[in-house]
């Protein structure tokens, strides 16, 4: 889905409410100065640790989601017409094997919704994607102990449901709508389409390189775990080989041309509102451990106890941080350190992977505002009110 285009009024008002963001922004703070470095030196970390790695073999998947896989299937497990408790189920687990972040996920994404997939099961991956992987799970145990790492286990999954088939029932007519339209859909299965044994190699060979390129270590929690971080590489060879070998025999140069097409738009759409949103990100939270415009310590003050405020506040602060895999464990584990409650470090946890403010912006411009505004609005109010169940009972 394109982006409206903006009228000439809406073009000048963004232009003068850039200006004067710049007109009354006092450049020569020691603040400022420092959350504008901020800005950049996270930029710098998420192209350096996470573009390479992550965004741009997801892109790859994405692209070949649109181009070869038949639509047909998508629709049966994933459409609005198939089995709800199949496509939920499916769709709210699947973030088990992608250890992925709120960004990485947002190309796979846009791959299924494009291809046919209902608005609530792409929806419930696009929740389930960065919330629910295995390594999450095992470290939110060892660091905060069973309770919390069983509950947000639970919740999670249970959350990716919940919130996929509520945003099928709000947007339902619109969602019909957009599938009855065949013309926005492509169906690339011909006589001469791969059989499913063949794509099976070629899907699984890209979602391995993915998931085992980007595997990190489990700092003593798994021995397993940790002895496939060390041999990451030679698996993820194991996986390149295998695509190498799918993609010799079975697809043509036309074929991967396409592909490489249909990737390319993937980043024409997604990069440039993607590094924007880690730039405001960073001017405003900075990298983790690290002050910018809005102190740390502000934060922390604000989620101690068990209040609903308390619990709101850290579902809203983290739905706009960015979180890179596995990385809100040390911020949330400093956060307790430093007074925050258990029930508001739960609704963190829960709203923190599956959203940012780099996602946001990519997300309004696939889903549009309102899609979007209602997304980020369960996401928080679920992950409040989690949070504070959990914090009484805790």
């Amino acid at each position: 889905m394109a982006m409206k285009q903006l009228t000439p009024n809406k073009k000048l008002m963004i232009i003068a409410g850039i200006f004067m963001a710049i007109f009354l922004t006092p450049f020569t703070h020691p603040r400022v100065v420092g959350a504008i470095q901020e800005a950049f030196l996270m930029l710098s970390d998420y192209a350096h640790e996470h573009v390479l790695l992550c965004v741009v073999p997801a892109m790859f998947i994405a692209g070949a989601v649109v181009v070869f896989l038949n639509q047909q299937a998508v629709m049966k497990y994933l459409g609005p017409k198939a089995k709800k408790l199949v496509a939920y189920s499916v769709a709210s687990v699947s973030g088990a094997i992608l250890a992925v972040c709120s960004c990485t996920v947002l190309p796979l994404f846009k791959g299924i919704y494009k291809k046919g997939a209902g608005l609530g099961p792409a929806v419930s991956f696009l929740y389930s994607g960065p919330s629910i992987n295995i390594l999450a799970i095992i470290l939110s145990y060892k660091v905060f102990g069973w309770k919390m790492g069983l509950t947000r286990m639970i919740v999670a999954i249970v959350f990716a449901f919940v919130i996929g088939l509520l945003m099928h029932m709000i947007f339902r007519k619109e969602d019909e709508k957009r599938l009855a339209d065949e013309r926005l859909f492509k169906d690339m299965g011909g006589p001469d389409a791969r059989s499913l044994p063949q794509m099976t190699l070629y899907m699984v060979s890209m979602i391995g390189i993915l998931v085992f390129l980007n595997w990190a270590p489990s700092q003593g929690s798994s021995t397993l775990w940790d002895f496939i971080y060390e041999s990451k590489y030679w698996i993820t060879g194991v996986f390149a080989l295998m695509l190498a070998y799918s993609l010799i025999r079975w697809f043509t140069k036309d074929e991967m041309k396409e592909w490489g097409g249909a990737t390319r738009d993937f980043a024409l759409q997604i990069l440039p509102l993607l590094f924007g949103g880690v730039l405001v990100a960073g001017f405003l939270l900075g990298r983790p451990g690290q002050e910018a415009l809005i102190p740390t310590a502000w934060v922390a003050s604000l989620v101690g106890g068990n209040s609903l405020f308390a619990n709101f506040f850290a579902a809203i602060s983290g739905a706009f941080m960015y979180f890179a895999t596995l990385t809100e464990i040390p911020i949330v584990q400093g956060l307790l350190g430093a007074g925050m409650g258990q029930g508001p470090a739960l609704a963190l946890l829960l709203a923190g992977p599956s959203l940012s403010l780099p996602s946001m912006l990519v997300i309004g411009g696939e889903l549009g505002f309102k899609k979007t505004a209602v997304y980020i609005a369960l996401v928080v109010f679920f992950s409040t009110i989690a949070g504070f169940v959990f914090g009484m009972v805790a």
